[in-house]
């Protein structure tokens, strides 16, 4: 037992174990003997409890299910229904909020924006277009309009 490893100083669990009384092992032992013993005995009794009281409720069950199995459906659906009214009743209330806040110019961050924003999509959005009719006129290198274009339906 004295062939205990060390490593930069420390003691490792082992030399630890050595060094310890007899006496204070043996009590270690007793006492996790006994805290195991009483936890297992505990958990025996509660199954032995809910096995009872299992055997006296079930024909209480059987008797009253046409009831309860309504009962228990109702209300159900009426926390669902409270719950799911108080989500959306707290949506709309974060909504007109961010709709005040907006309006009153508290929640704008960078004003314009958002116009700046559609305006730079839209100039985009017609250069490509002017550059899809130019392909689409090479492209077809001739071919007979259709006729939603004859009537005008299309703008090149």
């Amino acid at each position: 037992m004295n062939d205990v490893c060390h490593q930069r100083g420390q003691v490792t669990h082992h030399q630890k174990l050595s060094n310890e009384p007899l006496a204070h092992r043996v009590m270690k032992a007793a006492i996790a003997v006994f805290v195991s013993g009483s936890l297992l005995i505990l958990s025996g009794l509660t199954l032995v409890g809910i096995v009872i009281a299992l055997v006296v409720a079930t024909p209480l069950l059987v008797i009253f299910s046409p009831v309860l199995v309504p009962a228990v459906v109702t209300i159900f659906l009426l926390v669902t229904g409270f719950v799911t009214s108080g989500g959306f009743g707290l949506a709309a209330a974060t909504v007109f909020a961010w709709i005040y806040r907006y309006v009153t110019r508290e929640g704008r961050t960078g004003e314009g924006s958002l116009d700046q924003t559609g305006h730079g999509m839209g100039s985009k959005g017609r250069g490509r277009d002017v550059h899809a009719t130019g392909k689409g006129h090479h492209a077809t290198g001739g071919v007979q309009l259709t006729t939603g274009a004859r009537a005008g339906l299309y703008k090149s």
